[in-house]
């Protein structure tokens, strides 16, 4: 273990996260945070059905360097949960309150860590303020239909297809325990690397009183984001951001299918297929974390 090794971990282990919340429009964000004020910073857009909680262990592993901020989207986490006759559960919304809490925290540039859900909302982002971004992450988050052609997704296809209670009620499955569960251990090679406490955690918020209905407005919100592949696909193209891919390539929801394709459209991509599954960060954040932070060092410190 050389010098620099040893005194990168013992700044993480001294990093301390701060738990906040900020009123939003009328919705309480809450969001962890930590590392210098005026470092660069470093978002992390979690995915479903989970929450900031995914980042627990990256954001001191990145905090010694680098202002780290992960929010809860509403409904997740440790964000309000307003009542659906209320708010409009979409991934427009999503990024907006995102937004709105950058804006209150006077963040105008940013590299995206974005996993799942994280990346609809991180694309949305982008194209609304492509000159703040300056490097992204990509973690099993798609933006290619190549990526959304697994069996996986064929419920949720027929649910955007007619909007019906009988397909709506197809999808419960997918707020269900053994889901939840599911989305931690396939794919990993070493079960004893995943903690238990992720799926309880994440199942505990998904069984409360009208979030199974929330989970179902966004799978099927999840249609809006197809229209936007073109136009993020463009982005990228033109705006050749610096970007790492460390991507659980045992993942059946978004499978390595969905993961190629960025090379297109940037061609200096850093491009690695972890052996993992959908939450590669559970158990190979040994293997990623190094590649992030040397990624950080060389493509964003000095931007």
């Amino acid at each position: 273990m050389t010098t620099s090794t040893i005194e990168q971990r013992a700044a993480a282990a001294c990093a301390v996260t701060h738990h906040r919340k900020m009123k939003i429009k009328w919705v309480n964000i809450f969001y962890r945070e930590a590392g210098p004020s005026d470092a660069p910073v470093v978002l992390l857009l979690h995915g479903f059905p989970t929450s900031s909680h995914m980042y627990r262990n990256l954001i001191p592993a990145l905090a010694d360097l680098y202002q780290v901020i992960a929010p809860d989207y509403p409904g997740y986490g440790q964000s309000d949960m307003p009542d659906r006759s209320k708010f409009s559960y979409t991934f427009d919304r999503f990024a907006e309150l995102v937004d709105g809490l950058l804006d209150q925290l006077k963040v105008t540039r940013y590299a995206m860590y974005v996993m799942d859900y994280g990346a609809p909302v991180g694309w949305r982002l982008a194209l609304k303020h492509p000159e703040c971004v300056t490097g992204l992450i990509v973690q099993n988050g798609n933006a290619y239909e190549e990526g959304l052609k697994e069996e996986f997704w064929d419920p949720i296809k027929a649910y955007w297809a007619d909007h019906s209670d009988a397909h709506r009620k197809a999808l419960n499955v997918l707020v269900a325990p053994e889901a939840t569960k599911f989305q931690y251990t396939d794919g990993v090679a070493d079960l004893s690397r995943i903690s238990p406490d992720n799926w309880i955690h994440d199942q505990a918020l998904l069984d409360r009183p009208g979030n199974a209905d929330i989970q179902m407005d966004l799978f099927h919100d999840y249609r809006t984001n197809l229209p936007l592949y073109p136009k993020i696909q463009a982005y990228f193209r033109d705006r050749q951001l610096p970007t790492l891919i460390v991507w659980g390539k045992n993942d059946k929801i978004f499978p390595a299918d969905g993961a190629h394709p960025y090379k297109r459209d940037l061609p200096e991509v850093e491009f690695h297929l972890i052996d993992s599954g959908h939450f590669a960060l559970e158990d190979k954040a040994d293997e990623i974390v190094p590649l992030i932070r040397d990624f950080l060092g060389r493509k964003v410190a000095r931007l």
